[in-house]
């Protein structure tokens, strides 16, 4: 039985898991903490250990691994670095728990998914979100309080990519 994870990267991302018709949907565990900089202020981290946890489970099996690459754009330095201190320590994990992964970019994953002419992020959220609650109704709750089903979305585009 092919296990397909979909990793949508960022704090404020999420883990879909497909694993025959058994499909699961976790957001991804983060912490805030002080930040490293003079000026006061916050700065949220992966949980790496609570991530390692929900991986761990799978890692023997030979999983498929998607992770989207992160946006890196110098206009938005401070989500960009978020993005990129986001997936360094999700690879740490992946890698600690030696599971293969491949890189997808968002569109790649969403013009299979979406409807077509769909664009501009609040939009490509709702669309996330109908879609998700529309083919994983089971985790319409989780879907809902997430606010999109990219994860789980990657999980299945790897899944119909592999059939």
């Amino acid at each position: 039985m092919s296990i397909y994870i979909g990793i949508d990267n960022g704090v404020t991302g999420s883990i879909g898991i497909i694993k025959g018709k058994r499909s699961y949907f976790y957001k991804t565990p983060c912490f805030m903490e002080q930040n490293y900089t003079k000026a006061k202020g916050n700065v949220s981290r992966i949980d790496h250990i609570a991530l390692h946890d929900i991986l761990e489970p799978y890692c023997l099996q030979h999983p498929k691994v998607y992770l989207e690459r992160p946006m890196v754009n110098p206009k938005r330095f401070k989500a960009t670095v978020s993005a990129l201190r986001a997936l360094e320590s999700t690879l740490i994990v992946v890698e600690t728990l030696e599971i293969p992964h491949e890189y997808i970019d968002s569109k790649q994953w969403q013009k299979e998914l979406l409807p077509k002419g769909v664009k501009g992020a609040p939009e490509l959220k709702k669309a996330s979100l109908d879609i998700g609650c529309r083919l994983f109704p089971k985790l319409k709750k989780e879907i809902v309080k997430q606010g999109d089903a990219d994860g789980l979305l990657i999980a299945e585009y790897l899944r119909r990519m592999n059939r």
